[in-house]
């Protein structure tokens, strides 16, 4: 068949389904300036708000907050990577008791928020904790000051709390690398006579950088955005100093020039995840296709107990610890569930966790339907900018959403105020409306990436033939996408639903007054030093937590 320049330029321009509407354009256009607005606010406010309190954050907030910043994401990067890759060369490589079992095991830390993490272990290690509870009664000692225990409370702890449920970031990266790439090429390093710690160096290790650079990018954003575990421990971060100035020192203003700079860590770190993320499509496409009947070197001895151990213990520190301090908690306090503000924390979270759930669904739906039907430039920046909020910090983005949402408020209220003489208050930033606002933008990319696989699934066919038998582009959407989208829309619902149960740091800033959801009466209890009374609440968020986390563990033990 002869085609014409004119015609490859038309089959080029609907390279998708050819079933391009321009009003999907249109809303993934809005569906981006969702997105973008909060981070415009923060900007416009951090430039138009003042300068008073910025010699005093220059001079005693940014060094200081910025520095543990930098130094605590780069020990928990390398605690991270450095368990995260070790169990997964072991599960991957290798052959030892209880191997299957904890391939599984060690992604379960991903249930337990971070902060829940730092409750159950300052709870462990603290004076009248079972572990200096037992050096007491073993050595005979009175008080503290007879011998030396390292303090929880501490950038130690911190870097301990985070890389025990952050490791399974670069886990799963780095196992998924291990199975695919580089089979074939270790199994011809060790015919040559090289041993297993020459093929993990000079082999493994190389071909794995790009998964371990996006782990290590998410382990990263996820230390960024931690605000209950860093302040529990007393670790002065960026984060951290934002919800100080905001709140403590009431500057707003102050609030949104901390926030710009760590904007600047954002981007610097979804620069370099993108990079990663394109040099692993490289070497995806030159490695060998992955071989079903792996032959995993059998470790013997000490060898063998010594590898189950070092996947034991993670997943010990990880998940165990807290599940069952948390757990045994919970249970003596089995008369809190039906307690009021138990029940009325589950309804505000559940409510609120449902429409961010929603509002994300609908929103990535557009962003994904219209990539499928034809690509072009405005839906790529429109799909990239609406990706640019997972990387936010909560305690960013409450701010982003904040300022623009109070300006809507305070609008309406003056023009009914002026027309009927009645107050209609603030309706969108005194609600759970912009908690929901702030989920919904960083939680997007997540149900996006879900949906797009989903359409992955679906030849373009599917569509171009629905048409061919008369279907408009709606009937075609409504009677055949939709039924067979509809698992991947349910998996997205779930996802965000869960994520946003557990979400902290945009809730505990935006939240009305009287407002709890479960994390905000985990944190509220947790501040006050009643952890015991957060446990019914926490094992509530973990359990929510576990049913992602279970889904994945599944199915890598159907995986060799």
């Amino acid at each position: 068949m002869h085609f014409t320049p004119k015609s490859l330029k038309r089959r080029h321009a609907i390279s998708g389904t050819g079933l391009h509407h321009p009003m999907l354009t249109t809303w993934a256009g809005l569906a981006s300036a969702i997105v973008l607005m909060p981070i415009l606010a923060i900007a416009w406010l951090a430039v138009s708000g003042g300068s008073a309190d910025w010699p005093h954050l220059v001079e005693n907030v940014i060094p200081r907050a910025t520095g543990r910043t930098l130094l605590l994401a780069t020990l928990t990067g390398a605690a991270t990577a450095a368990v995260g890759i070790l169990t997964a060369w072991l599960v991957a490589t290798c052959e030892f008791p209880l191997r299957r079992h904890l391939s599984a095991a060690l992604v379960l830390p991903l249930a337990i928020p971070a902060y829940l993490s730092a409750y159950a272990f300052g709870e462990l290690f603290t004076f009248t904790g079972p572990v200096q509870g037992l050096i007491r009664a073993l050595f005979g000692y009175q008080t503290s000051r007879d011998y030396w225990f390292p303090d929880i409370r501490s950038l130690g702890g911190a870097v301990l709390v985070l890389s025990s449920v952050l490791y399974p970031y670069i886990y799963l990266a780095c196992r998924s690398m291990f199975l695919m790439q580089g089979r074939a090429a270790a199994d011809v390093a060790r015919t040559l006579g090289a041993g297993p710690l020459k093929v993990f160096f000079r082999i493994q290790l190389p071909m794995a950088r790009p998964a371990i650079m996006i782990g290590l990018t998410l382990v990263a954003m996820e230390t960024l955005n931690d605000i209950g575990a860093v302040e529990f421990l007393g670790v002065q971060t960026l984060t951290f100093s934002i919800f100080d100035t905001w709140l403590n020192r009431g500057s707003l203003a102050g609030a949104a020039q901390i926030a710009c700079i760590m904007l600047v860590f954002v981007v610097a770190l979804m620069m370099v995840e993108r990079a990663a993320r394109r040099r692993q499509r490289f070497s995806s496409q030159k490695t060998t296709a992955a071989v079903h009947d792996i032959a995993r070197l059998t470790l013997s001895g000490w060898k063998k107990w010594a590898a189950t151990a070092a996947c034991l213990l993670p997943v010990l520190s990880g998940f165990a610890v807290p599940f069952f301090i948390l757990g045994n908690y919970a249970l003596k306090r089995l008369d809190q569930f039906l307690a009021p503000r138990l029940l009325s924390a589950l309804l505000h979270s559940v409510l609120v966790s449902g429409l961010t759930a929603l509002a994300s669904v609908l929103l990535a739906f557009v962003l994904a339907y219209a990539a499928r039907t034809g690509r072009s430039r405005l839906t790529d920046v429109a799909g990239r900018l609406a990706s640019f909020g997972y990387g936010v910090p909560g305690t960013v983005l409450a701010i982003g959403v904040l300022f623009p949402l109070a300006a809507v408020d305070n609008l309406v209220d003056a023009e009914m105020r002026g027309l009927f003489g009645i107050s209609t208050g603030l309706l969108m930033s005194g609600t759970g409306f912009a908690i929901v606002y702030a989920c919904t933008v960083r939680f997007l990319t997540m149900a996006e990436g879900t949906l797009e696989a989903g359409f992955q699934k679906l030849s373009p066919h599917l569509d171009m033939a629905a048409r061919a038998l008369g279907r408009t582009s709606g009937q075609t959407l409504r009677t055949v996408l939709l039924p067979m989208m509809r698992p991947a829309v349910l998996t997205a619902a779930l996802l965000v639903f869960i994520e946003t149960m557990k979400e902290l740091s945009a809730t505990i800033m935006l939240r009305p007054f009287n407002f709890n959801t479960l994390a905000t009466l985990v944190y509220e209890d947790a501040s006050r030093a009643k952890v015991e009374d957060a446990s019914v609440a926490a094992m509530i968020i973990v359990l929510a937590g576990m049913i992602p986390v279970i889904l994945v563990s599944r199915s890598l033990e159907r995986r060799p």
